[in-house]
């Protein structure tokens, strides 16, 4: 039996941060019922990130909403809203990521969900918090980052900044809203009481760099210098950076510079020392580095450095990622079917418990699939 089974989550989310915390509550073998809005629905059915359509649908709602129920209802219809009251009383957990000051308009904020289920767990994940003068912003990933320093951090000195491939900050949001709602959840069985749970995106963009963040108060609040052959990491010292080879790119983490000089045959490489001026003299070493790995192969190259212990890696696309035995070996695809039939490929829960992996058969909802089923275990 899966943690959660006979929980259940009414879901009020939309797009990437909640529906990411639903999902995985899910996964974990709660009831998650999606509350959507006629016609439309999730905004994010139809924002689509790619030309890739997946049953009429973008890829995005299918892979994020999974293993849910959806029910649509109108949150300003008297008559939709009793309804949501009596869902909300049944329910374990309620879940939104609208702007602040939506529920409490609807009247669902907590307050007023407290009074119809008073040891329920609410989760909401905002932009930016409740005040302050980005409050009224919208909560979009690209510019959460850019506004957190994410964006500057990376890329090369002279050629960032660079924004992550991915929805990095509402994954985090997402993420960090389940380990609030497992742990009141926990509290409740032991104390019998709820939670209200708040999780702002701008607060998850800052803890993701917790580490950078420290450094840069410690050290007096100088911003890092990106250095300006391969950055990776602005306080790490050479040769941490990813560098093109004869056939692809390689990726080094930390190591001794005089010792790769000897190793990959480079002289120009063994007068420098480690610590303090493979630092300072990064750029110099990484360009020297850089421009001595494009004479071999990837292969070529993580021969010599698997073999004596170095910190690397090739970089790889997904292709070859999904080609690579250690990836087979994971077993991370499942497919799921939809009420339809329709049946597609995604990924499995990443979590393992009890020696078992969490999967679940059960695609994404029809908009609305699971309104009368709904209806009719509430009032027969």
């Amino acid at each position: 039996m899966l943690p959660l089974a006979g929980y259940t989550v009414v879901d009020f989310s939309q797009f990437l941060s909640g529906p990411l915390a639903s999902l995985r509550l899910a996964d974990l073998g709660a009831r998650v019922i999606k509350i959507e809005k006629p016609e439309t629905g999730d905004i994010c059915r139809q924002l689509y990130t790619s030309d890739t359509i997946l049953n009429g649908t973008s890829t995005v709602f299918h892979a994020i909403n999974r293993n849910k129920e959806s029910m649509v209802l109108d949150l300003k219809s008297e008559s939709d809203k009793q309804i949501i009251r009596d869902l909300i009383a049944r329910a374990d957990v309620v879940l939104h990521n609208f702007r602040p000051g939506v529920m409490e308009r609807l009247g669902f904020d907590y307050a007023g969900v407290r009074e119809i289920n008073p040891t329920v767990i609410y989760g909401e994940i905002s932009g930016y918090g409740k005040e302050g003068p980005w409050v009224k912003r919208p909560g979009q990933d690209l510019l959460l980052q850019s506004l957190t320093g994410m964006t500057w951090l990376s890329g090369d000195a002279n050629n960032g900044p660079v924004a992550m491939g991915l929805s990095v900050v509402d994954m985090f949001a997402g993420s960090n809203l389940c380990s609030a709602v497992l742990a009141c959840l926990y509290r409740r069985a032991m104390q019998g009481i709820g939670a209200h749970v708040h999780v702002s995106m701008l607060d998850s963009a800052v803890d993701i760099q917790f580490e950078a963040v420290t450094t840069y108060f410690r050290d007096g609040k100088l911003l890092p210098q990106r250095s300006e052959v391969s950055n990776a990491h602005a306080y790490l010292a050479a040769p941490y950076g990813v560098y093109r080879t004869q056939d692809g790119f390689l990726a080094l983490a930390m190591g001794s510079i005089s010792f790769l000089g000897k190793l990959l045959n480079c002289k120009s490489l063994e007068g420098f020392a480690d610590g303090e001026q493979a630092f300072r003299e990064r750029d110099a070493i990484k360009a020297i580095l850089a421009e001595h790995l494009t004479t071999a192969g990837t292969g070529h190259w993580l021969e010599i450095l698997e073999a004596a212990d170095i910190w690397c890696a090739d970089v790889l696309d997904w292709r070859r990622l999904t080609e690579h035995d250690a990836f087979k070996i994971l077993d991370m695809l499942q497919q799921v079917t939809m009420g339809d039939g329709f049946r597609y490929e995604t990924t499995r829960c990443p979590i393992r418990i009890d020696g078992e992996w969490l999967t679940a058969a059960k695609g994404s909802p029809k908009l609305g699939e699971h309104t009368a089923k709904i209806l009719e275990e509430l009032y027969g």
